[in-house]
């Protein structure tokens, strides 16, 4: 699962107990026999909690049972007029992105008003003197540094027995998930932002998920996540400029986002090396956790954090933000074209890694040095 950071959510009334459309009851039809087969798979295979298992299959058929076709939502006048707006441009993110090298898919066809404030709380796990996440194994996906729940009070509690014994944990809200094309995913009322940067970041999210139905390899969390962030931060802003122009409103809010979303990403950036160096440092280790929190209190200062910050924390950031100078050089390398650039990285599908990468440049390296080819 691939999540990204929550935009805002509208109320919605609470779901129906009516009989349900036959296309909807397809749906949860079809998410169900898919979950439950992959749901048996972990089970026999004993790389996962029943719990959890059970949890992602009762909220994914929730999603496909409430969901209708963006179609009926843009006619539904009992939506905010501008969140219609929004999703009628859902069609052209999509073709854009298949012009640009993303696989076609029947993803973001249909729509979700959720009434929570975020999809999924996504639960990560870290040593607390050393930047080494926990990890799942799971058949289809291979190992992953995070779960998704769907509801908060299932993941805080999931997350509890976890800080008990020992880990830093963090517990963080995302606005969309990719199934990686084995549903279809629908757009949520969690991927729309308050602001004019609204249709930029719906793009950037619609963008990034299809890069994970394009290219996915199993196992390799970081490689999967920041090539899906650099892709859609790039090519979202390459879509406003097609769409509304360069120095349209839109691109101009989107673009402020950014970089104050670049700003913090540079204070996350120095905080994890400073601690990467105190960690491998010969100092004592009440000496390490007093400097620990030093660090971490200046940072949650610096970028005005909105949940306690500790190493799970600074580990998802290096998660979705590695690798960015060398994809940028591969992109180059390829003339700047979207679809030689995707298919230069595919060449790593018949790669075997040994282990999760964790440099991303290595592995891009190689790809620019034959170059794109």
């Amino acid at each position: 699962m691939s999540e990204r950071p929550p935009a805002t959510a509208h109320r919605g009334a609470a779901p129906s107990c009516r009989t349900p459309p036959p296309r909807r009851a397809a749906r949860a039809g079809k998410a169900a026999f898919v979950i439950l087969g992959l749901a048996l798979c972990s089970l026999l295979s004993g790389c996962t909690q029943i719990r959890y298992v059970a949890q992602a299959s009762l909220g994914q058929i929730s999603m496909a049972w409430n969901a209708r076709s963006l179609k009926d939502a843009i006619g539904d006048a009992r939506l905010p007029w501008r969140t219609r707006a929004l999703l009628r441009e859902v069609p052209h993110i999509k073709r854009f992105g298949e012009r640009h090298g993303l696989t076609p898919t029947d993803n973001y066809r249909t729509y979700v008003e959720l009434d929570r404030p975020a999809a999924v709380w996504v639960v990560s796990a870290c040593e607390p003197l050393r930047f080494r996440s926990k990890t799942w194994s799971f058949p289809i996906v291979g190992t992953v540094p995070y779960l998704g729940w769907f509801d908060l009070e299932d993941a805080r509690d999931f997350a509890e027995p976890l800080r008990a014994a020992g880990w830093d944990v963090d517990v963080r809200p995302a606005g969309a998930y990719s199934t990686l094309g084995w549903l279809e995913d629908p757009v949520l009322s969690t991927m729309i932002a308050h602001g004019d940067e609204a249709l930029g970041e719906l793009a950037n999210v619609v963008l990034h998920e299809s890069l994970h139905a394009t290219l996915y390899l199993k196992g390799q969390t970081r490689l999967n996540e920041s090539l899906a962030n650099f892709v859609g931060d790039e090519l979202a802003k390459a879509y406003l400029d097609e769409r509304l122009g360069p120095t349209s409103p839109e691109k101009m809010s989107y673009m402020r986002e950014q970089a104050r979303s670049e700003a913090r990403a540079r204070a996350l950036h120095d905080a994890y090396l400073r601690l990467s160096r105190l960690y491998a440092s010969p100092v004592s280790d009440a000496e390490k956790r007093a400097e620990k929190q030093a660090v971490l209190a200046r940072l949650a200062a610096e970028i005005g954090a909105r949940r306690p910050l500790n190493n799970a924390s600074l580990v998802q950031f290096r998660v979705y933000n590695s690798g960015a100078p060398e994809l940028r050089a591969l992109l180059a390398t390829c003339g700047g074209s979207w679809p030689r650039f995707l298919g230069a990285l595919r060449k790593l599908e018949r790669h075997r890694f040994d282990a999760p990468q964790e440099h991303i440049g290595k592995v891009v390296e190689p790809l620019i040095q034959s170059g794109c080819r």
